[in-house]
């Protein structure tokens, strides 16, 4: 394992399990507020929603992610309409892929690196759009992340890699 880097797998019977689930839903709130305010269709190029659930299950495991994908967009759609009622079961079951892949691969890796964030990223991204694919019965609908969100992928890999190595050391 990197010596720099200590991965965990909490428990939910473990209070430090809500307590980072409930900032990185914070993260997953404010995120996507700035993008949306900076940009026009920024949370479809950026892909906001995604970022700290990813951070959450890769350094926290597998429920600290579940808990962020699932609360987060329900909560900012609640309260900002972002995303519309419409999109969330979509944005839900993505998330719900993006912390199973994390929380796996960080298992089996032991380490981060840009190579296993971007295997987490392709993995959600791949499997999801072709869920969604098949769901709405659109080739269209289903790659509209690569379509519009390979920024947001990029700064996924590169941001969540950079967050998980320095930021979050210990």
């Amino acid at each position: 394992m990197n010596s720099n880097v200590k991965l965990y797998s909490l428990s939910l019977r473990d209070v430090r399990t809500y307590a980072f689930a409930a900032l990185f839903i914070v993260g997953n709130i404010v995120f996507p507020q700035l993008c949306h305010a900076l940009m026009p269709k920024g949370g479809l190029i950026f892909l906001p929603i995604y970022f700290f659930t990813l951070i959450g299950a890769y350094k926290y495991g597998a429920k600290v992610g579940l808990l962020t994908a699932l609360l987060s967009p329900i909560i900012n759609s609640a309260f900002f309409g972002m995303p519309p009622v419409s999109a969330l079961p979509m944005i839900v079951m993505k998330g719900v892929l993006l912390a199973c892949a994390a929380s796996v691969i960080a298992n089996r890796t032991k380490s981060v690196s840009i190579f296993a964030i971007l295997a987490v990223v392709l993995m959600y991204q791949v499997v999801g759009c072709g869920i969604e694919w098949a769901v709405k019965g659109s080739f269209m609908a289903g790659v509209q992340d690569f379509r519009l969100g390979v920024p947001g992928m990029l700064i996924q890999v590169i941001g969540g890699w950079a967050f998980i190595k320095f930021i979050l050391k210990k």
